[in-house]
């Protein structure tokens, strides 16, 4: 990788995207390229999601992902002792020649991604470039940051968007029309297929497109702070100074948002209903899942709104005392950031009414999955917090005013596949 010969003009002006050489199962070597995928390490959700994916096959991403192991220390190690072994024994293998690659996912349903991955330069949030729109978590960077130093290697990418419609997207397109490197349907229902682009035309005109486009964070803020302070502790130019991202145009294919639901622990809906009683109205409703997100979005419609469920029905609650808002949210942001559901669930809802730490794993879990967070607050006994999604140009609008919304605000996807392509640092 060259990480020298740029002026500083250059580096600075938009994404500096770079070929690697890339670290591929060899489908010969395991017993199906499905078998050994995982979804991006925060969407494993089900109750036996690492155990379920342990057993697909066991060579499957999420033992390099998650380890499971006693202590967070001895995961780490193990995740790198796995690693090493993998390539020593030809199950992992590097591609033989640097290149980009494209991407592409699909549900047979109409809903088709394609993007670009490859090695980012790192950039600070000041520089523009790369723009971040959520918070993160110290503990869950420092978690990864320790298992990426410990394996040497970005083991998922980082889905970012950028609108371009451009060269690179004309590039895409092109590259998609030939016989793929892989194929495969994982057991969501989405088929992968992922191609290299090693000619050096090509190439350049991708990065020439993109060295003029800014992105935001879809998916991977942990892994993106992580990769910013590992670039620290490293002298510079070194692999550190880049890390793995999936670029995806969404003037050509725009993504969906969802939202990320809350689970907390210890509180029962009985008890959180009484702690919101008089500050916003509170409707049960005796209606399956899908009836009650209807009426969710509904609501949201006229402001903020959330469902509570734990208790074998859902709770809409919604139109917030203006004076619980007025002394509960901070003045110094936007309006726009002022009236996001996850701000009122969090300096509001959380914070004030239910006095519950965002960053305590004890008290509160952040879950991809609608049903699954039903599911876990009825046997767990605890509240289930079903929010609304954001639309992407309330997310690109705030993050281009460099202001971060709520950690877990939001969910876009399709998100990438991980085991599809890794990179390795000391290649």
């Amino acid at each position: 990788m060259n990480t020298a010969g740029h002026s500083e003009a250059t580096e600075r002006r938009g994404l500096e995207l770079t070929p690697f050489r890339g670290l591929r199962y060899d489908p010969d070597r395991v017993g199906s390229l499905a078998a050994v995928t995982s979804p991006p390490y925060d969407v494993v959700v089900r109750p036996d999601g690492v155990h379920h994916l342990q057993s697909a096959d066991p060579h499957n991403i999420v033992r390099l992902i998650l380890p499971q192991a006693g202590s967070p220390s001895a995961g780490t190690e193990q995740a790198a002792d796995t690693l090493h072994r993998w390539q020593a024994e030809g199950i992992l293998t590097t591609d033989p020649e640097p290149g980009l690659y494209v991407y592409e996912q699909h549900d047979g349903n109409g809903l088709l991604q394609r993007g670009v991955i490859g090695a980012l330069r790192i950039s600070e949030p000041s520089e523009g470039v790369v723009l971040p729109h959520e918070e993160v978590m110290p503990p869950v960077v420092a978690d990864r940051a320790a298992l990426m130093r410990a394996t040497s290697a970005n083991l998922e990418p980082l889905l970012l968007t950028y609108r371009g419609n451009g060269a690179a997207a004309e590039v895409v397109e092109a590259v998609a029309g030939r016989p793929p490197l892989l194929a495969t349907t994982t057991e969501d229902g989405f088929h992968h297929r992922l191609w290299s682009i090693t000619d050096p035309a090509e190439v350049t005109l991708v990065q020439s497109d993109l060295a003029h486009r800014q992105a935001l964070i879809a998916d991977g803020h942990h892994r993106w702070a992580t990769y910013l302070r590992l670039r620290a502790e490293h002298p510079s130019p070194s692999p550190w100074d880049y890390g793995l991202v999936l670029l995806v145009d969404t003037a050509r294919y725009p993504l969906r948002v969802r939202a990320i639901h809350r689970l907390l622990h210890g509180l029962p809906v009985a008890q959180a209903l009484e702690h919101v009683k008089g500050l916003f109205r509170v409707r049960r409703l005796d209606v399956p899942l899908p009836a009650a997100q209807e009426a969710l979005a509904d609501a949201a419609c006229a402001g903020n709104a959330f469902l509570l469920a734990g208790d074998g029905a859902f709770h809409l609650i919604d139109r917030p005392d203006p004076d619980l808002l007025a002394r509960t949210i901070p003045d110094d942001r936007p309006a726009a950031w002022r009236t996001l559901d996850a701000t009122v669930l969090h300096a509001t809802l959380l914070d004030h009414v239910w006095r519950i730490p965002e960053d305590s794993p004890a008290h509160i879990a952040y879950i991809h999955d609608t049903a699954a967070t039903v599911a876990k607050a009825e046997r767990d006994g605890g509240t289930a917090v079903l929010m609304h999604p954001v639309r992407e140009e309330v997310v690109r609008d705030l993050a281009r005013q460099g202001v971060t919304m709520p950690r877990k605000s939001t969910s876009f996807g399709p998100k990438p596949a991980s085991g599809l392509v890794l990179r390795a640092l000391d290649v």
